[in-house]
């Protein structure tokens, strides 16, 4: 129950954060926005790296997996922020939900496991989902709903990564290295795009960072008392808050097609968990 619990809390901190970078796309850049999510990260995380768990600060024995999870989640960051700038929170979350169907359409040759014909339908099954929310053909299709389907995509190479550095490195050295990665490319960045921000903006970009952070802490946390592949389903909770904050703030709350596509995404996700757990390739 302990799991469940951290688990659940930090799906609620994290759609939090995505409801002020959404607020603060109408006045700053999204790549300032992501800058901002790692660059706090590092400095809410790293004061509680040195203090409490510094035992764990030993160099990580795959710094190239590492760079490389660090890049797929920068660029999955900006993606989605971007999208969520001209397109509901909701719609843009329901979209980035395809990740675990991509881990599953990879994982055959990224990571060298059967994939049987019932999980292989699942994934067709949830990318049909995926159509039904975007309904092309029937709405025009914006590139914020394409970054969002990116976001997924880019998330999923992000989840297999993971997976190969589970059983190296320590998940909180992972994730001050994440915010590490992310903060140096968005420094880089910066000059080129800074916008000066006002201190209620400043404020706001903190935030962002300060959930983000608490948010992966709680998820870290969840898995000292639960495995990975018991907890997974439960992050389809981050739609409620999610949607919740859409429609208080941002006015915007999911139509009936919407629902059909999450609730068709979300299903063939959690059946995937079930057949992965079973660990059967049919």
């Amino acid at each position: 129950m302990k799991a469940i619990i951290l688990n659940l809390s930090a799906w609620v901190m994290l759609p939090i954060m995505d409801g002020f970078a959404k607020y603060l796309s109408t006045s700053i850049p999204v790549l300032q926005i992501t800058w901002s999510r790692y660059f706090f990260t590092v400095v809410f995380v790293l004061p509680i790296m040195i203090f409490f768990f510094r035992k764990n600060l030993i160099w990580t024995e795959q710094p190239k997996l590492q760079l490389i999870r660090g890049l797929l989640l920068f660029c999955a960051n900006i993606l989605f922020f971007y999208s969520i700038s001209i397109i509901s929170l909701s719609k843009a979350l329901t979209l980035a939900f395809i990740a675990p169907l991509i881990v599953t359409a990879l994982s055959p040759i990224l990571l060298g496991e059967k994939v049987g014909l019932r999980r292989w339908v699942a994934v067709i099954i949830g990318f049909i989902g995926s159509l039904i929310v975007i309904r092309p053909g029937f709405v025009e299709i914006n590139l914020a709903s394409i970054a969002a389907l990116g976001t997924g995509m880019l998330y999923g190479f992000y989840l297999i990564v993971t997976r190969k550095l589970h059983n190296s490195d320590n998940p909180l050295l992972t994730l001050l290295l994440t915010g590490i990665v992310g903060g140096v490319i968005g420094s880089i960045i910066m000059p080129f795009v800074w916008v000066e921000p006002t201190v209620s903006e400043w404020l706001m970009m903190s935030a962002i960072g300060f959930f983000a952070s608490i948010g992966h802490l709680l998820l870290i946390l969840s898995l000292m008392y639960a495995d990975a592949s018991k907890l997974s389903p439960f992050g389809y909770f981050e739609i409620v808050p999610n949607i919740i904050i859409g429609y208080v703030f941002f006015d915007n709350f999911p139509s009936l097609w919407h629902f059909i596509g999450l609730s068709i995404i979300i299903s063939s996700g959690i059946y995937i968990f079930r057949r992965e757990l079973q660990n059967k390739p049919i």
